[in-house]
């Protein structure tokens, strides 16, 4: 048998992934300070939830390229309220933001096209771009009191092949939020060359100070001359992620014609099914009950690891706005890689920064979305562990960010 070469990946599992496997079938306690999934966190969600997809019109089988005209509609009731005034026929339905991805990045490029992503970044578009045929060209985000683009890094970026620029509003795992200053920017450079922006929105609701002037509200508002293509979904909004539904709002230059290409592209596929499009409105009109749970959790746990760090010089938080990520630099005394499997071996699952396209030694990411008992004795052993290695060094205090 012969396999595509975009395929050749290898699926061998890391030794770090093995060690965790093992220690899960052995059923040894972890404190998960990587969970992502919030219908494994202890959150409540209502009793009748599911009721929403017992609907009798599912029975009826309507083809709807873009979708139901009831499950956008209720899209754009909820653009609303993020002061974007979106109409239906600007969206299309798909089952996850990674379909929504794939649809964009066929509809924009050539084989070997090329897309510029900014780093660090959730490693999704690894996969993706070879599965498209297109590359992925890294673009900096830089840590200056804050995270920010880079505009020359990302101009750096740009070559003839380029035909899109991805953003993630807020980032993912920087908890960064687009500010006015920095889209324009990017307007500027998509305008110069021809370019298309891609803005994925999942963690729009989950800002820790909502309400920033100098923030984007949401990019489904549009920025003038620029095709923009917002992806977002129920897997955040909603607390929803095993329910597959997601979408693609278009708005822009050639609106009308990449919604039609699109169109074309979804009616090849066909592949959300009738019950979760019915059952979108009643998900998206509920969603403030477990956004309030989720951004509360978040927030204790924020604090607690603040409180925890308050008295140790050896470990800095940065700067984060909005998602359920806390990105911590800590001393590159080692290979971030030993140091989450020490933690492991003491029973707390963490993420090494290079996941996301940090460096190799400095970085650790932590997600804010697991409980809080746990969330505390995972912080806890993980402050001891860098403690005991910190001895070592003779400054006793953790470097300066540099990216």
């Amino acid at each position: 048998m012969h396999f595509s070469r975009r395929t050749n990946w290898n699926t061998e599992q890391s030794e770090l992934a093995r060690a965790h496997r093992m220690r899960v079938e052995a059923g040894l306690p972890i404190a998960d300070l990587t969970a992502s999934n919030p219908t494994r966190c202890g959150f409540t969600y209502p009793a009748d939830l599911l009721s929403a997809l017992v609907n009798a019109k599912a029975l009826d089988y309507d083809p709807q390229p873009r979708g139901l005209v009831e499950a956008r509609q209720a899209i754009c009731e909820y653009y609303a309220g993020h002061r974007a005034q979106v109409g239906p026929e600007q969206i299309v339905l798909t089952t996850s933001t990674s379909e929504a991805y794939s649809y964009l990045f066929r509809l924009l490029c050539d084989p070997g096209g090329e897309i510029i992503v900014p780093q660090p970044g959730y490693p999704l578009f690894d996969f993706l771009v070879v599965l498209d045929d297109v590359r992925l060209k890294p673009a900096p985000l830089v840590y200056d009191h804050g995270w920010q683009i880079d505009p020359e890094g990302f101009r750096r970026a740009i070559t003839p092949a380029s035909r899109a620029i991805v953003l993630v509003h807020p980032n993912n795992p920087t908890g960064h939020f687009t500010k006015l200053w920095e889209a324009e920017e990017l307007a500027i450079l998509c305008r110069e060359f021809s370019l298309s922006l891609i803005v994925d929105e999942v963690f729009l609701d989950y800002g820790f100070a909502p309400g920033h002037a100098d923030r984007v509200s949401s990019f489904a508002a549009g920025l003038e001359g620029v095709p923009v293509f917002v992806v977002s979904g129920l897997s955040k909004i909603a607390g929803l992620p095993q329910m597959k539904a997601a979408w693609i709002v278009a708005t822009g230059t050639e609106e009308c014609a990449a919604l039609d290409r699109i169109e074309v592209i979804a009616d090849t596929f066909l592949s959300m099914n009738a019950p979760v499009q019915w059952a979108m409105p009643k998900w998206l009109e509920n969603r403030w009950g477990i956004q309030m749970q989720i951004r509360e959790r978040v927030a204790n746990n924020l604090a607690e690891l603040d409180r925890q760090l308050a008295n140790e010089g050896i470990v800095r938080r940065l700067e984060v706005e909005g998602g359920w990520y806390a990105v911590l630099r800590i001393a590159a005394l080692r290979p971030d890689e030993t140091t989450a499997r020490e933690l492991l071996d003491r029973g707390v699952w963490v993420h090494p920064g290079y996941f996301f396209g940090m460096p190799e030694s400095g970085w650790l990411v932590l997600s804010l979305l697991g409980p809080e008992r746990e969330f505390t004795r995972g912080v806890t052993e993980t402050l001891g562990c860098l403690r005991a290695h910190q001895n070592g060094n003779d400054s006793g205090v953790a470097p300066e960010v540099q990216l």
